[in-house]
């Protein structure tokens, strides 16, 4: 990786970490407005919601409604299909309210895709799929030791 390449994977890694550190404070505008105009987020029970208003209209009840759990990432990979679109793939996980550790039944895959428009990234698509591993109790764990590792060294 080029020294571009490097720095734009930071600035694309910077805006995931707004986006989780906007969940974490229950801050809808502040999620939606990473996204593009006409972004798109499909969430984790497969809720689907496109454009920045509808995006924060979805959001917005659920924060003033519930205490949602702080999602815990790690960052699998940035890649580039050219100068101004990204793909970031992550893992997460979800501290409920009043715990501290990880509820692997809620661990997820985060997909984002990204475009730079007048030299600032913005979220075009957003995917939160569960990652259940159905059969697989062993790939659950793995993951959930992963984000744990990622959840110690923050403290």
């Amino acid at each position: 990786m080029n020294n571009r390449e490097s720095n734009a994977s930071k600035e694309v890694q910077a805006v995931y970490e707004q986006l989780l550190e906007a969940w974490n404070n229950q801050d809808a505008r502040g999620m939606s407005d990473l996204f593009t105009e006409d972004g798109e987020s499909i969430g984790f029970d497969g809720s689907q919601s496109i454009g920045r208003e509808e995006i924060f209209s979805h959001l917005n009840p659920i924060f003033e409604h519930h205490q949602t759990a702080q999602f815990v990432s790690k960052v699998k990979s940035v890649k580039f299909f050219n100068s101004d679109i990204a793909l970031l793939r992550a893992i997460a996980g979800m501290v409920p309210p009043q715990s501290n550790d990880i509820n692997p039944q809620v661990n997820t895959h985060h997909t984002l895709i990204l475009v730079k428009k007048e030299e600032t990234w913005r979220i075009q698509l957003f995917q939160n799929t569960p990652a259940q591993f159905h059969g697989r109790p062993e790939l659950v764990e793995q993951m959930t030791e992963e984000l744990r590792a990622v959840l110690r060294s923050s403290k």
